[in-house]
């Protein structure tokens, strides 16, 4: 028995002594390719308490956009307003299965899908999803914008408008402070549509928006997304090492103002003051160059 536990004990220090000599193993996690993704509620009447889910169901990734509500979530910081809920999230690339369903705490509202559908991603690339026009009214609609923007410059920046209302709208975009211009920057811009990017001077700048033909303004001039340079966490002089933010005041960025109409009275969307008249909220839609 003695010499059984002696040998028992060799075997084991000898196969410590070949693992260590052996070499480590590697395993490579392949770089799996990927666009971005984000989802837009501006559908006026429809809602779960918590807003709208958007999910890939055909591969378990963190891409889904959970409780996104009406406008999704716009919060005013230092007059500007920007949709905090649209963030572009990284999503497997190919043929994609998705589903647009109610946000709540009961089951039998939370599993009824107001979209089924699929959209072919490619790697790289940013899509916006957006869900918008009255369901009630049978005129609900899911349109997908692949965001090809081209680069504007190091000192220019490229602005858009989305038009989410139910009615079109001219837009003038132009130099905070500055006189508003006659002219509108985009002219007629439909119910449910996207107007073309248009490139100004880097700066802070204001949107004014009209009925299509003119008129009163549905709502208070608002000021573009600011922005901010690459900065160094080492203060001035120091290396460059934060990234800049995009905004009119950083060349290379893209900005859109997305109108919304009101929130339907009696709907489950927001019924506060703030949401029962047409709004603008902003969001970014090309990052500037890192500069460092």
């Amino acid at each position: 028995m003695q010499s059984f536990f002696r040998v028992s004990a060799l075997c084991v220090l000898a196969a410590i002594s070949i693992s260590a000599c052996a070499p480590e193993q590697v395993t490579v996690t392949p770089v799996v390719p990927t666009a971005g993704v984000r989802f837009i509620n501006a559908v006026p009447d429809s809602s779960g308490a918590f807003g709208l889910d958007f999910r890939f169901v055909d591969i378990v990734e963190n891409s889904a956009a959970f409780r996104v509500p009406f406008r999704n979530s716009p919060t005013t910081t230092g007059g500007v307003t920007a949709s905090t809920a649209t963030q572009y999230r990284p999503a497997q690339v190919g043929s994609r299965h998705f589903v647009v369903f109610l946000d709540d705490t009961i089951q039998a509202i939370t599993s009824t899908k107001l979209k089924d559908s699929t959209l072919t991603l490619v790697d790289g690339k940013n899509y916006t999803v957006i869900l918008w026009g009255a369901a009630r009214a049978g005129q609900m609609k899911l349109s997908v914008i692949e965001e090809t923007i081209a680069d504007p410059g190091a000192s220019k920046v490229a602005l858009r408008v989305i038009n989410a209302s139910t009615s079109a709208i001219d837009v003038r975009a132009y130099k905070t402070g500055g006189t508003l211009p006659d002219a509108a920057t985009w002219s007629n811009v439909g119910a449910l549509a996207s107007s073309s990017f248009a490139v100004a001077d880097t700066g802070s700048i204001s949107y004014n928006v009209q009925p299509a033909g003119g008129g009163t303004a549905l709502f208070a001039d608002q000021i573009a997304l600011l922005g901010a340079v690459a900065l160094s966490s080492a203060g001035a002089g120091g290396k460059l090492d934060i990234e800049p933010i995009p905004g009119t005041r950083v060349g290379g960025s893209a900005v859109t103002l997305v109108v919304y109409p009101r929130s339907t009275a009696g709907a489950r969307t927001p019924q506060t003051a703030a949401f029962l008249v047409p709004a603008g909220s902003f969001m970014w839609d090309k990052r500037p160059p890192r500069g460092f």
